[in-house]
């Protein structure tokens, strides 16, 4: 049974689906806007939200995520959990890492650690906390 995380963007999805593709090759397999929900009905959607991402599904590997804008509120608040993302190299750390740290905070620079030879975490310009890491060798 799959565990897939789900996050509330609070009004600015859509500009966190176009950063994760740039940022990380994310793949946008679905993206449904709240006018486009056939169970609507008056006071079901956050008032102005037509064009908002009701609901959306990308894959960054072979991970589902998925995301939505919420309540449209503009306050989104990502916190206690990061998403873990594991890159085959160093080179390919330093490239996510960088993408991921553009407009964002660094939490921990990214550097060799006793239990990887490239590790550091980082919340991106949308408040998510991210770990990348390249397993250790053999």
């Amino acid at each position: 049974m799959p565990v897939q995380p789900y996050l509330f963007f609070d009004g600015v999805c859509e500009q966190a689906l176009d950063f994760y593709t740039q940022a990380l090759g994310a793949k946008v397999g679905m993206a449904m806007r709240f006018r486009d929900n056939p169970a609507a009905s008056e006071g079901v959607n956050p008032p102005g939200s037509e064009d908002r991402i009701m609901h959306a599904a990308f894959t960054i590997g072979d991970t589902t995520i998925m995301a939505s804008d919420g309540m449209c509120a503009g306050k989104p608040s990502f916190q206690g959990f990061a998403l873990s993302l594991t890159v085959k190299d160093a080179e390919e750390a330093e490239r996510a890492f960088g993408a991921l740290a553009d407009g964002g905070a660094v939490q921990m620079p990214l550097g060799e650690t006793f239990f990887s030879p490239r590790f550091g975490m980082v919340a991106d310009r949308f408040g998510v906390s991210w770990m990348v890491i390249v397993p250790p060798a053999g």
